[in-house]
């Protein structure tokens, strides 16, 4: 039967509801930015994907806090790692790709909140224009998007351990305690 909250043995409903449906919306988002980068100005394609990079990102930050909200609730009954070295290094990595997953769109934020443009999340007014940028808000941002990049890295270094180590190498049950 399928619990709503984790378990010492598998993560519950919410939380893989919550990591699916994020892993999805952070494909979208890697690929509105590679979009952005590989193809040329003025192309409708790259347009039409950089279109929802903002509104993504800022629903993917309030998932984020979300999410970290939620696994700060279940984090006694969670699935435990192990104790060894691989176990220690997951544990490293989960801390890394989470600390991105609020850096990365803060700064972005930051950099709204400060500039002359404004910034609006599903037509509500978030953050108003500026008659003049403030420098200091708009520094940070200079390192979104490589930042944003060592993220997605993180994130395929994650997938590569689910898949390789745990699934064919180890065979166990790790991979099986986030697919439901």
């Amino acid at each position: 039967m399928t619990t709503l909250t984790d378990t010492p043995h598998r993560y519950g409903l919410i939380t893989r509801i919550l990591h699916w449906g994020m892993a999805l919306l952070f494909a979208a988002q890697f690929l509105s930015a590679a979009a952005h980068w590989a193809l040329p100005r003025e192309n409708a394609t790259r347009d039409l994907l950089w279109s929802y990079h903002y509104p993504l990102g800022a629903t993917l930050f309030l998932l984020v806090l979300l999410r970290g909200a939620w696994g700060l609730a279940n984090l006694p009954r969670r699935p435990a790692h192990t104790g060894d070295l691989i176990g220690r290094a997951a544990v490293a990595g989960h801390v890394a790709i989470y600390a991105l997953m609020v850096i990365v769109p803060f700064t972005r934020l930051l950099a709204a909140a400060g500039s002359d443009r404004g910034f609006s999340y599903l037509g509500w007014q978030i953050f108003a224009p500026r008659e003049t940028e403030i420098a200091w808000m708009q520094a940070p941002a200079e390192l979104h998007g490589e930042m944003g990049w060592v993220l997605a890295l993180l994130i395929l270094g994650h997938i590569a351990m689910a898949v390789i180590w745990h699934r064919l190498i180890r065979r166990d049950e790790v991979l099986h305690r986030m697919a439901g």
